[in-house]
């Protein structure tokens, strides 16, 4: 069975947003959860976390960055193409309750997952500020839908050309001198997670990351996307994909995450070779 996109656009530069018919996916999927997707026959597993489900008509939207050599093979698809197979949902769904103030904070592509995060603590009574941030405000998407999901929006940009200048973490150390914050969640690049679990660790805001590190089978067997979390080893897909940031080994991951980058440049190197040859 293929999985055939139905929707697609390029939300900002190399940052894509499509829609696949998925009707067994999507019938459980979850706030935080994530797919594991091949585009092609004995292709990497690429995992990515649910964007955004319609539950009646069976469509599951995903975000993701054309970096590497099969997030590019997948931006080169186009609607009535087809996936050739997805597993999901994966991964514990985001812990969602009454808490009383949340702050959700998306850094780059970690807007995509927020959303629904955002808006399942929304639908649980809590008041939600999302905060989003990016490096300039080509890279910002989703304002719209976001302001739906949230009480309020702050935007931050490293060079102020949309928002606050900056990032997230001005926002939400203002808003936690300002009132009582009682849950904070971050989902985006490690070292922006790490610096929010540092900000918040001090205040005794409890705070969870969603944790995106080098993962193959989804389903615990391989041990790629352990994490050290309070000293014992956790598994980002099985036991995760969010935990207690304040726990999390930071350096560790970021480290680990850096291991096939030389592997990864070759191989987009050579995928473009390729390209020219023809």
């Amino acid at each position: 069975m293929g999985y055939k996109i139905l929707a697609k656009q390029e939300l900002c530069p190399n940052q894509f947003e499509i829609s696949v018919e998925a009707p067994f996916v999507v019938k459980n999927a979850k706030a935080g959860q994530f797919i594991i997707l091949r585009v092609e026959e004995n292709g990497e597993r690429v995992p990515l976390t649910i964007a955004d489900v319609d539950k009646e008509k069976g469509v599951l939207t995903l975000v993701f960055m054309a970096v590497g050599y099969s997030t590019k093979k997948l931006a080169g698809l186009n609607v009535g193409d087809e996936l050739v197979d997805i597993v999901g949902p994966l991964g514990q769904p985001t812990h969602i309750e009454k808490y009383g103030t949340v702050v959700c904070l998306a850094g780059g592509y970690g807007a995509a997952p927020c959303y629904l995060i955002a808006k399942a603590f929304k639908n649980a009574g809590n008041k939600v500020y999302m905060i989003m941030g990016a490096k300039t405000k080509n890279l910002i998407f989703w304002q719209d839908k976001m302001k739906n999901a949230c009480s309020e929006l702050f935007i931050t940009t490293d060079d102020g050309s949309l928002g606050e200048k900056g990032f997230v973490t001005q926002v939400l150390e203002k808003l936690i001198n300002r009132e009582k914050i009682d849950y904070t969640i971050a989902v985006g690049p490690m070292p922006m997670m790490k610096a929010v679990a540092d900000l918040t660790r001090d205040k005794k805001i409890y705070t969870e990351a969603s944790m995106n590190p080098i993962m193959v089978d989804g389903t615990g067997m391989c041990g790629a996307c352990r994490v050290t979390v309070g000293g014992k080893t956790k598994f980002a897909c099985v036991d995760g994909p969010d935990f207690n940031a304040h726990e999390i080994d930071f350096d560790e991951i970021i480290n680990r995450t850096k291991i096939y980058k030389d592997q990864e440049r070759k191989r987009s190197e050579n995928c473009n070779l390729l390209k020219m040859a023809k």
